[in-house]
């Protein structure tokens, strides 16, 4: 046998007992398997959201909607103790929503669609001022293009009561036009866009089962 054969022959050999030694010290594995049995898997650290509240610190959920300090911010907080899941972001979201639900609801004469969302005098104003335009034959045409700001004004809450209330502001964009019972425009257009600008108060009791707020004041 010549010699680089038997020198390969040598080296097979030493390489087939290191692979032998090394697994009886470090075993075999299938699949995926914890390096040791019962261990505990590692703690890894959780981005927090950022309006959670951590020991101590600010809550961004306020704080990035009112000045830290105020009476409105005060109000809030004392809002999510009373109801933790409560979040000013998530409100102010479902606040423009609404906005637009409403508006369009009112110009529309379709109040049945909303009421379940107005406060019973806001929902008899509505009323009184769709009564009215009936009765004239007028009927209202308008196109919601969107809302350009959304803005928390206030808020108050009652601890004896539990109940919140929170002002916003918004500026919104539309078109409306007034037609007199022959179908002619009496007021506004059709195509130009106007910019409206409303104040309104939502009021709910903070911890009840009914997670509607209420629309209680329209001061423009």
């Amino acid at each position: 046998m010549n010699s680089p054969i038997l020198q390969l022959l040598v080296l097979a050999g030493i390489a087939v007992f290191l692979i032998l030694r090394l697994r009886n010290v470090l075993g075999t594995r299938d699949g995926f398997e914890p390096s040791e049995r019962g261990a505990q898997p590692v703690e890894r650290s959780v981005r927090r959201p950022e309006f959670e509240v951590i020991e101590g610190g600010p809550d961004r959920d306020i704080l990035d909607h009112v000045q830290e300090g105020n009476s409105a911010a005060d109000a809030l907080r004392r809002m999510k103790e009373v109801e933790p899941s409560f979040s000013v972001g998530e409100f102010i979201g479902g606040a423009r929503g609404a906005y637009e639900m409403i508006v369009m609801g009112f110009e529309n004469s379709e109040l049945s669609e909303i009421k379940p969302f107005l406060a019973p005098e806001i929902y008899e104003a509505f009323a009184a001022v769709v009564e009215d335009r009936q009765a004239k034959g007028l009927k209202i045409e308008a196109e919601f293009i969107g809302v350009r700001e959304v803005r928390l004004l206030d808020a108050s809450f009652d601890d004896s009561t539990n109940e919140a209330e929170i002002s916003i502001r918004f500026v919104a964009e539309m078109t409306s036009a007034v037609r007199d019972s022959a179908g002619d425009i009496i007021e506004g257009s059709t195509t130009e866009v106007k910019r409206q600008k409303d104040s309104w108060a939502f009021a709910r009791k903070m911890g009840s089962d009914d997670p509607n707020w209420l629309l209680v004041s329209t001061d423009a």
